[in-house]
């Protein structure tokens, strides 16, 4: 078996799609697709616990009037669950 890489970037469209041309493949023809994602710098970081992902929330301060709109927010969706 002889096998011929084709080397190809491109993006991954709406609904993760991925599609592409290759001048070198045959209609029909049976080939193997290998992804290779690359991480960036910016790749969003791993946690080993949901409680690490809580952690590194920065500490946010509200004022009364900010908290008394957060809670406004709650009761409205806590009222739209008797609909």
């Amino acid at each position: 078996m002889t096998q011929t890489a084709i080397r190809l970037t491109t993006r991954v469209l709406s609904g993760k799609r991925v599609e592409f041309t290759a001048p070198e493949l045959t209609e029909g023809e049976e080939i193997e697709l290998i992804v290779l994602k690359t991480e960036t710098e910016h790749a969003a970081p791993q946690f080993a616990s949901a409680w690490e992902y809580l952690q590194s929330f920065q500490p946010q301060t509200h004022t009364p009037e900010e908290w008394a709109e957060i809670e406004r927010q709650f009761q409205e969706e806590r009222n739209a669950w008797g609909d």
